[in-house]
């Protein structure tokens, strides 16, 4: 809490201390900040402990506190953070012990006992959840000699390709018991986002081997085109989200990472698909950017609106806050390094500038309750993936290309950087 200089405590990490610290260590490396990795690295030693009688978030954990610890090992080599990772990875196998093999989404860590969120579509899981643990669980096969982490994953696969898929897309809910989907709601902003973004890094963190992660991700974006993606009436295009037929056009800030995705994934579309899917981010991208510029904090709200004569603003209080997200700066990082249009250098200067003068206060950067107001209220929270994502997109994009190259690594959604595993794993062959 940088205003009051507090601790901040998520129920999602149930008591697990030290989200900030972990969510930041490959960020710290990557700025050679050698003094500040070296004392994070001691506190982890030290501190880092995963032995608490607690519920946590199966899908927040893994993607901060193991990615944290994966990334933080493969660009330092110290064994603390593999063996921690490891550690973690092992506590959260039991999430997985359902009939069908879809893990829970809460878990307490202790008791192996899991549950699920108690609002989600009669007892479901949900797709981002269960979707965005692939990267991180080859990893740990890979690191651990173990393909318990491996077939975990892919099993949740195997469940997915074998279901009906409504016009192709896939429902936010999945009940872990029947292994039939909840209500047919479908989003690529919050509770779908990162199992899209995952199939495609999937097959290209597997050196392209993955077909049919592949495959999955291209049939989902021909989905996703035909049915989510629309245009303004001024022609700004944008991703609705569909409720059991019927679209509501409206796009979260989470969704704007689709655009970086969509031109991630241009290479490998169809080869006359390529161009358009470029074309596809960059049009995400410009929207996105209008979000933020129809502000008068130039930083973007948590929701906006295509109806009722509006356009990429927020027009709900509970929508209009801004809690110092890294999605837009995301796909300007994306589109900057595979087109190297210098308005998205431009634009992510543009934040930076609106981060500097709203955002920062004494103790760091707060997040902001209405970017349409002309004064600041600040929330009193630094997020840790403010640190994770939003500055390392940040840095990244205004640094050479050959920091983090593609082709040698891809980023979880948390954005810590994992390599290419440069070989077929074990596990693909066994299932």
């Amino acid at each position: 809490k940088p205003i009051s200089k507090q601790g901040h405590s998520s129920n999602l990490f149930g008591n697990i201390q030290g989200a900030t610290i972990v969510d930041a260590l490959d960020t710290l490396y990557i700025m050679e900040m050698k003094e500040e990795f070296k004392e994070a690295k001691e506190w982890v030693e030290k501190n880092l402990d995963f032995n608490v009688n607690a519920e946590i978030s199966v899908f927040e954990v893994n993607i901060r506190f193991v990615g944290g610890l994966l990334s933080a090992y493969y660009l330092s080599g110290e064994e603390i953070f593999r063996k921690k990772a490891v550690e973690l990875g092992e506590k959260l196998l039991p999430a997985f012990n359902t009939p069908t093999g879809i893990p829970w989404a809460l878990l307490n860590i202790k008791s192996g006992i899991g549950r699920n969120w108690p609002w989600a579509s009669g007892g479901s899981s949900i797709l981002a959840e269960f979707g965005t643990l692939h990267l991180e669980f080859v990893h740990l096969s890979h690191l651990s000699g173990n393909p318990v982490f491996a077939e975990k994953v892919m099993n949740i696969r195997k469940v997915l390709s074998r279901l009906d898929k409504p016009e192709g897309l896939y429902p936010n809910y999945l009940n872990p018991s029947s292994g039939q989907w909840g209500q047919h709601h479908v989003s690529i902003g919050g509770l779908g986002d990162s199992f899209y973004e995952y199939l495609l890094k999937a097959w290209l963190m597997s050196d392209k081997t993955d077909e049919e992660g592949k495959k999955m991700y291209y049939d989902a974006v021909q989905a996703i085109e035909t049915h989510l993606i629309r245009k303004s009436s001024s022609g700004l295009t944008y991703i609705a989200e569909w409720k059991g037929g019927l679209l509501e056009h409206k796009m979260g800030h989470l969704t704007c990472f689709a655009g970086g995705m969509f031109a991630l994934g241009a290479d490998g579309a169809p080869s006359d698909k390529t161009g358009h899917h470029i074309e596809l981010g960059a049009e995400i991208a410009r929207t996105c950017h209008e979000s933020y510029d129809r502000t008068s904090m130039k930083l973007g709200p948590e929701a906006f609106r295509f109806d009722g004569g509006v356009e990429a603003i927020a027009t709900r209080q509970n929508e209009k806050y801004y809690i110092l997200r890294p999605e837009v700066i995301e796909t300007y990082m994306y589109m900057w390094r595979l087109t190297h249009d210098p308005k998205y250098r431009q634009w992510a200067w543009e934040a930076v500038e609106a981060l500097e003068k709203h955002c920062r206060v004494d103790g760091g950067y707060s997040g902001i309750r209405d970017v349409y107001s002309n004064h600041e209220s600040h929330d009193d929270v630094q997020q840790s993936f403010f640190l994770s994502e939003t500055l390392k997109y940040l840095y990244l994009l205004f640094s050479d290309d050959d920091l983090l190259p593609f082709e040698h690594w891809v980023f979880n959604t948390e954005a810590h950087p994992f390599p290419i595993l440069l070989f077929v794993l074990y596990c693909h062959k066994a299932i």
